[in-house]
């Protein structure tokens, strides 16, 4: 019996991992044939000149020997543009759920500023780079830091702020019935409730953040940034550095999304939005 209870466990452990490689194998055969259609058939079927779009085998080669200008070293083109990115993701971001927090708080006033901010956040926020270069130096790190943490504040603080309203009027009154404070309402009710909205809100956020850190670097900031480097090997026609840089940004943005979505796995195991797939 001892025997039999001890390989169950471990039998439901390898059909759900079993599950879980069904559930990933159509993205990678997708990814397996994306990858090969770009370093074979564009090329070599549909003629695709570099200047439009390298080899696969050049960008992966040019992204492994111009690793130190790439990202290996801290002073790399990648962590000059994700050092800003996440400074504008952690200052936009915080400022929208404490403006969302204000206008939960004060419904009257949130009421009247909705539609300005969902309005605000069709606005192409990246139009005003040129004009944050102009306001805090062309060499100056804070126009990308600010384009990027106003791309991040519109969604986090509407998503925050239907999260932290989105509650079912029982709840409020059984909280009333106990006579608790409002400071009690959006501790225990309020904030958990809106927990899923904030979560959703900050992976667009990050994905946001490094596309506006990335824009900004052509209009200002560092030479040796990201943006920069795509825009300068472009014009040098280093076409397979520019693409390697692309793929790099890429991927911070995929890990920086992939962060947040660990962080909220964890965060929010009780809620059914944690569910795993069966």
């Amino acid at each position: 019996m001892t025997t039999v209870s001890h390989a169950l466990p471990r039998a439901g452990a390898w059909r759900r991992l079993g599950q879980r490689a069904l559930y990933w194998l159509p993205a990678v055969v997708v990814f397996a044939l994306g990858i090969a259609a770009w370093q074979w058939l564009l090329p070599d079927v549909l003629h695709i000149q570099s200047f439009l779009l390298p080899r696969f085998s050049a960008v992966m080669s040019t992204f492994w020997n111009e690793r130190d200008t790439l990202w290996s070293k801290g002073s790399s083109a990648a962590w000059i543009t994700f050092k800003d990115a996440l400074a504008g993701f952690g200052l936009g971001s915080s400022f929208a759920v404490l403006t969302a927090l204000a206008l939960a708080r004060w419904r009257p006033l949130g009421t009247a500023l909705m539609p300005y901010m969902v309005a605000a956040n069709a606005i192409p926020i990246i139009a005003f780079a040129p004009i944050t270069s102009a306001w805090f130096g062309p060499l100056s790190p804070w126009p990308n830091i600010v384009i990027a943490a106003v791309l991040c504040y519109f969604p986090v603080a509407v998503n925050t702020l239907r999260g932290l309203t989105s509650v079912h009027p029982e709840s409020i009154e059984l909280m009333h019935s106990y006579a608790a404070s409002q400071t009690d309402i959006f501790r225990r009710v309020r904030i958990p409730t809106s927990l899923p909205f904030v979560f959703t809100a900050l992976k667009v956020a990050s994905v946001l953040a490094m596309i506006g850190a990335v824009v900004a670097d052509y209009f200002g900031g560092s030479t040796t940034a990201l943006g920069a480097l795509i825009q300068n090997s472009v014009a040098l026609a280093r076409y397979e550095t520019a693409w390697a840089a692309i793929l790099v940004a890429s991927i911070l943005g995929i890990a920086f999304y992939a962060t947040i979505a660990i962080v909220e796995r964890f965060v929010l195991r009780w809620h059914p939005s944690a569910g795993r797939v069966e």
